[in-house]
């Protein structure tokens, strides 16, 4: 037997009324006829009591006769099965695992801190049972190892002006990356009878001791794209203002004059603080 076999064992109730009728009627017939022999025959009759088994709704049993694998209850309801059984419980319901948060590096060799949630259920009891010797135990051991290769698959986050522009990164490819964890997970757990219903990232961050430089990049690097986008605003708002003026011939400036306003309004436009102008009250030629 390699597979998990479904049965349904005797009904619990009938054989729980067998049990008190023989139970009660060889006490009475004991008490009333005053005669003691009929007293060992409740030895047999209690030896059905250890076969009723109750199984509780998304729970199963898992019965053994003397080493040997019988079936796997999985309907709920009361049962009674051979005394000798061996009955083992298994779980069917839906389980989370929040791993706990490793120290990894990703594929650019930057140390991270990541952590995965899982949403599990056996799917198979033989193997559950059987073909592992602890499987909440495997799942945990399992989960871990797949965090680890994924985390060395991916760099945590892109780098384009180092050259490193990934499609997928840890962190900006949330289902790219959940996926890819499922299907790691779905394949290291398929052996415990394990049905992985959701994988996915529950932490991720760079390690302590490179933290604090990586936040120093990411703001570099927003600052760079600000003032360039501010620089880019401005050179188009100088151009406008002379072809305006040019336009409207409100101004004949020479390639000196048109050099001075253009330093003066990039100065305004791009300056981190706000321009106190001078005013002329002469001519533009004083």
């Amino acid at each position: 037997m390699k597979e998990e076999k479904i049965i349904v064992p005797a009904n619990g109730y009938l054989m729980l009324f067998i049990f008190l009728a023989a139970f009660f009627g060889t006490i009475a017939v004991a008490v009333f006829t005053k005669n003691p022999e009929f007293l060992p025959i409740l030895v047999p009759v209690l030896f059905i009591a250890p076969g009723f088994i109750m199984v509780n709704p998304n729970n199963s049993r898992v019965l053994l006769l003397f080493g040997k694998y019988v079936g796997t209850v999985k309907q709920n309801g009361f049962y009674w099965v051979n005394p000798f059984y061996t009955k083992k419980k298994v779980s069917l319901r839906a389980s989370n695992f929040d791993s706990e948060r490793l120290k990894v590096n990703d594929k650019l060799g930057n140390p991270i801190m990541i952590s995965t949630i899982l949403v599990w259920k056996v799917n198979n009891t033989y193997k559950a049972a059987f073909d592992v010797d602890n499987y909440e135990h495997f799942v945990r051991v399992q989960t871990d190892a797949a965090v680890r290769k994924l985390a060395s698959m991916y760099p945590y986050d892109n780098f384009a002006d180092e050259g490193h522009d990934e499609d997928i990164t840890l962190r900006s490819s949330v289902n790219e990356v959940s996926e890819a964890l499922e299907k790691e997970l779905e394949e290291r757990l398929a052996i415990a009878g394990i049905e992985v219903l959701e994988a996915r990232i529950g932490y991720l961050a760079y390690a302590q001791e490179i933290a604090s430089a990586m936040l120093k990049r990411q703001q570099a690097t927003a600052i760079v794209a600000a003032r360039h986008k501010i620089v880019e605003g401005a050179v188009s708002m100088v151009e406008m203002a002379i072809d305006e003026l040019n336009k409207k011939e409100l101004l004949m400036l020479d390639e000196d004059k048109k050099a001075a306003m253009v330093s003066n309004l990039l100065v305004i436009l791009c300056g981190d603080k706000e321009a106190a102008p001078v005013v002329n009250t002469g001519t533009l030629h004083q």
